[in-house]
């Protein structure tokens, strides 16, 4: 029995005990930007998501996206009023989840005026 204690600790102190109670955080959304998830907001997306090392998934339907991948959210085709579903799995998921969907539920900041 003391073996079996033995090589359970050794597997924890490998893979991360820390690792092993993360589970990943969801949240679903209503995006409210009047033009959806096009271009812009999907930029801002894919920069904040970046800033995280956990990983960022998004789902609309059956499509399952990298949220770090701005071709992948463009092809979710997220217009104004889709529902999507975030999932983040990291260490610093819960400040990612929020903050990710402040971006899809909240206006966009004002783009900074031509020079």
């Amino acid at each position: 029995m003391a073996d079996a204690a033995r090589q359970v600790v050794g597997v924890l102190a490998d893979v991360g005990l820390e690792r092993l109670l993360m589970t990943p955080v969801q949240r679903t959304v209503t995006v409210v930007h009047r033009q959806g998830l096009h271009a812009r907001p999907a930029a801002l997306f894919v920069q904040l998501a970046n800033q995280f090392v956990s990983r960022i998934t998004l789902k609309k339907g059956r499509r399952q996206v990298d949220g770090k991948s701005i071709m992948g959210l463009l092809t979710l085709a997220a217009k104004h009023g889709s529902r999507i579903s975030i999932v983040v799995d990291g260490p610093d998921a819960r400040d990612a989840l929020e903050r990710l969907c402040r971006l899809l539920t909240e206006p966009l900041p004002e783009s900074p005026p031509p020079s």
